[in-house]
């Protein structure tokens, strides 16, 4: 096991100074081979915050490693002691070898841009017991650690937690902290230095939560309603009843949040992508009933569907088919569920989480063929299909009307056809969609165009709408040599260091790196402001909300060069989303928030050099909204299973402590699928439910009900 925790943590600068030889690495190689590599494999899986890693952004990179790690470094299953070869022993102590130079620079870092201050011979308790009091923690000479805030009282079991080299250790008293967000005041982040400003904002007091490393509730398996779900049609998967003697074995866990009486927080759940198909049909209507009814079973509040563009308006202009989503409606009138709707406006497929696609009406892709301008572009005039460029919402380009019009055209349409549904109160609310994924923000990250995380995207201005634009502001400024996209910004995978533009003192900051900024960020609240003024026009007296993006990896740089890309003039030194919010304020729209179930934590492990914040993106986006006093509403941007995630979630929810008592007004689960569906993840997310709306949690007498 303490393989595994140096690869999660690292030990010390170099062989000497670790504290143990390569001999002790052969014995635990002994140990793994011996067991039949179980130890390791397990352990392996487990994140620093405990959590199942498919619930993090870079759950399935860190697999990816993790199954590379096996596949270069494994040893043949089956050896014993003293039956190994030589050459299998020399092996291992060089692998060790290897492990212990990457723990050297892991530690060089600590020290000299986080200020650990280590002993010489730091070994990996020196390490973990660092981090814990960074966290809050007390940390005794014994390896006793437990809350700041309870100290002298153990962990619940009355079980000391001993800083050990054990993977499953750490994960168990792991905790998020303000401390590690890298939001709260007084913190400065390795590459903002001393020049750079931290946003101050609120942040809440943490909640001391169940870490456990296999995402369930172990006493959930147990009680009056097992055989009820052993029987239930819709959830896959079985559970191994529970002896006294495994009860017994349990790990002693930190309590959680009580959140019996606290504000009710509706929980819908969003449909798959291709709940209707490119006909406008509803697929599988049978089963979609079977689940609907079971989610109304655990009391969801309603379902979140996607109307596209593609699909209503497909083969000629303001010819509407909405018969698929008739259908969907009654149904899910029928279950007493409500509605959220998305006027989907972009292109479904190519990006990581499609699984079907969808593209832009037929006679937009004719327009294109012609004119490929009205799509958004990249500096080597590579055209993006997956939305209509913001350059053309004033430009009648569209058979006679602007991008505008026919954004108008389709929701108004949408409103007069679903009446009887706002009337009654179904539709709840009406998210509009303003760019790709939905999101307002710039295609810079395009994985049809050779992205992938964590590059830094690119300025997406080429087009000749947005350069005529950006020709123009220049011209007003005085400075027609402006009308420019930079030229040292790097490309798609870029990191920022390694641009001119990006890196730290580079041109972003200078006069006009300050004015393309500026001009470029213009532009997308301006966008906002356009589509969502009509979208209040068409949606009168309903619930409208904006979603924007989680762009959280390079987010402790001193540029924030992703989100700079993405649209959201957002430097250390420069509040990039309080324009935006006024702008929502301005037209009564509620602010859309991903990503609230990710641990910055995990970032780290996962990808250390991008300097990933999601934690402290959320808190920034969540009180820029509240100071405005929006309504905010929020949904999960990857998998969210395990107890880990969900906890985060109602972190962000219902921040605790917060002195002006705000919390979101709904939230919305991504996404219904047979995943969610597995027995012991519906249990989880049942109870998640449960704590959303405030009841009070009696595990033993949680059952799913039956349809």
């Amino acid at each position: 096991m303490a393989t595994d925790m140096q690869r999660l943590v690292g030990t010390s600068e170099d062989d000497e100074e670790i504290g143990m030889d390569v001999k002790d690495e052969d014995d635990d190689e002994d140990d793994y081979e011996e067991n039949g590599g179980e130890q390791r494999n397990a352990s392996g899986m487990v994140g620093i915050d405990g959590g199942n890693e498919i619930g993090t952004a870079t759950g399935d990179n860190r697999f990816a490693q993790h199954q590379q790690f096996h596949e270069q470094a494994g040893t043949p299953g089956g050896g014993t002691r003293r039956s190994r070869p030589v050459e299998e022993k020399e092996r291992t102590k060089l692998r060790e070898r290897r492990r212990r130079a990457i723990t050297a620079r892991i530690l060089a870092g600590l020290r000299r841009h986080g200020n650990y201050n280590l002993r010489v011979r730091a070994d990996i308790n020196d390490v973990i017991a660092a981090l814990a009091r960074e966290a809050g923690w007390v940390v005794l000479p014994d390896g006793t650690t437990f809350p700041s805030r309870s100290q002298g009282q153990k962990p619940a079991g009355g079980n000391s937690t001993i800083l050990t080299s054990s993977s499953s250790h750490v994960a168990s008293q792991q905790t998020p902290s303000p401390s590690l967000r890298g939001v709260a005041s007084g913190y400065r982040s390795p590459l903002e230095y001393s020049a750079c400003q931290t946003k101050g904002v609120f942040m809440p007091t943490p909640s001391p939560y169940d870490l456990s490393s296999t995402s369930r509730s172990q006493t959930s398996i147990v009680g009056d309603g097992e055989a009820q779900r052993d029987n239930h049609p819709l959830i896959s998967g079985s559970i191994d009843n529970a002896d006294e003697k495994q009860i017994a074995d349990l790990p002693a866990r930190l309590p959680e949040r009580d959140l019996a009486g606290t504000p009710y927080v509706p929980v819908y759940v969003m449909l798959p992508l291709g709940v209707i198909n490119i006909k406008c049909e509803l697929v599988d209507p049978d089963g979609l009933l079977k689940q609907l009814r079971v989610l109304k079973s655990v009391h969801v509040d309603g379902v979140m569907v996607d109307c596209w563009w593609g699909i209503v308006e497909a083969h000629a202009p303001q010819e509407y088919n909405w018969n698929g989503y008739k259908r969907l409606f009654q149904m899910v009138r029928e279950v007493k569920l409500k509605l959220q709707v998305v006027m989907s406006f972009h292109e479904c497929g190519g990006n990581f989480g499609d699984d079907v696609c969808i593209p832009l009406p037929h006679w937009v892709a004719e327009i294109g063929r012609s004119n490929p301008d009205i799509f958004f572009t990249d500096r080597e005039g590579r055209h993006n299909p997956e939305c209509l460029s913001w350059g053309i919402d004033k430009e009648r380009v569209l058979r006679g009307r602007t991008a505008v019009e026919v954004y108008f055209d389709f929701m108004r349409s949408f409103r007069v056809e679903f009446d009887e549904y706002f009337e009654d109160g179904l539709i709840s609310m009406i998210e509009v969609g303003l760019g790709p994924c939905g999101e307002l923000r710039y295609p810079s990250c395009p994985v049809k165009h050779g992205w992938r995380y964590p590059g830094i995207g690119e300025f997406q201005c080429y087009d000749q709408y947005m350069l005529k634009s950006l020709r123009k502001a220049a011209e007003a400024r005085g400075h027609a040599i402006w009308a420019r996209g930079p030229d040292n910004a790097g490309t798609y995978n870029s990191q920022p260091h390694e641009t001119g533009f990006f890196c730290d003192g580079g041109d972003y900051d200078g006069f006009y790196g300050r004015f393309f900024l500026s001009w470029y960020s213009q532009v997308l609240v301006d966008h906002g402001n356009r589509v969502l003024s009509l979208a209040k026009l068409a949606f009168e007296g309903s619930c409208v909300t904006a979603k924007l993006a989680g762009i959280y990896w390079w987010y402790k740089t001193a540029s924030h060069a992703t989100e700079l890309t993405a649209g959201y003039y957002n430097p250390c030194n420069r509040d990039g989303y309080a324009a935006i919010m006024t702008m929502l304020k301005i037209n009564g729209v509620s602010l859309n928030i991903p990503c609230v179930e990710l641990h910055t934590l995990n970032q780290h492990e996962g990808f250390p050099e991008t300097f990933a914040d999601p934690e402290g993106l959320v808190w920034q986006v969540l009180n820029a909204g509240w100071d405005v006093d929006l309504p905010v509403t929020s949904q999960n941007g990857f998998p969210c299973l395990n107890r880990v995630s969900y906890n985060k979630v109602l972190d962000h929810a219902k921040p605790m402590n917060d002195p002006d008592g705000r919390h979101f007004s709904s939230f919305t689960y991504l996404r219904l699928s047979p995943l969610l569906m597995e027995r012991q993840n519906f249990i989880e997310f049942e109870r998640f439910v449960k704590r959303m709306h405030g009841k009070l949690m009696n595990i033993s007498n949680v059952s799913l009900g039956s349809s």
